[in-house]
């Protein structure tokens, strides 16, 4: 399993590992270009999962619904249950110690809404597209830029001619949307400060 490197089964779990400690670790993006079985549920479906921490926050963001045109919406859906899983003890075990989550809803208008929650600590719940704020943690949620970067012509090309053809300005998916889910919250709340962390991300249906 790579760090940040997507890994469906299906079209209702996916997963990304990433290992994060106070010093700088590489990150390795996903191949959004999925089988039809793992994209035949977009909201399902994870485009990648980001973990870092700046100074005491840990921050959290997860990306799905990927390579959706710009006029297409927001990828939400009350059926799935996106988790956020942390390995503090014995790291390297794949065991998860803490596990948060995050569920969208729609209410008796329609208006959609997300809520965040796992522990105690963490329980938040409002609006999409806005920053919902409590005990010091932050969360938000809805349509963002595709983070992700190719220059697929520059791949087909240097497939078929056997001469690299890259062109580092050439973005094939510029332009297109994924929905997100951020997340902010004191480090102390996962792990102590100073300690390594494994995370990754998973979702099902409910």
């Amino acid at each position: 399993m790579k760090k940040l490197s997507s890994i469906k089964t299906g079209s209702t779990l996916a997963a990304a590992l990433v290992t994060s400690t106070l010093l700088m670790n590489p990150v390795y993006s996903a191949d959004h270009q999925e089988a039809p079985s793992a994209t035949a549920l977009l909201s399902a479906d994870i485009g990648d999962y980001y973990a870092w921490h700046d100074d005491n926050m840990l921050n959290l963001v997860l990306t799905f619904g990927t390579f959706a045109s710009a006029e297409m919406p927001a990828t939400f859906d009350s059926n799935i249950l996106y988790e956020f899983h942390f390995d503090t003890q014995n790291v390297g075990d794949g065991v998860s110690e803490l596990d948060l989550y995050a569920r969208f809803a729609q209410d008796v208008d329609g208006n959609w809404g997300v809520q965040v929650f796992g522990t105690d600590d963490v329980s938040v719940q409002g609006p999409v597209e806005t920053n919902i704020t409590s005990g010091g943690v932050t969360a938000w949620a809805g349509l963002a830029d595709d983070p992700f970067f190719f220059d697929a012509t520059g791949f087909r090309e240097t497939v078929s001619t056997g001469t690299l053809a890259f062109n580092p300005e050439r973005d094939d998916v510029a332009g297109l949307n994924v929905t997100a889910i951020a997340i902010q919250l004191p480090f102390n709340l996962i792990q102590s400060e100073g300690t390594a962390l494994q995370t990754w991300a998973t979702t099902s249906t409910l």
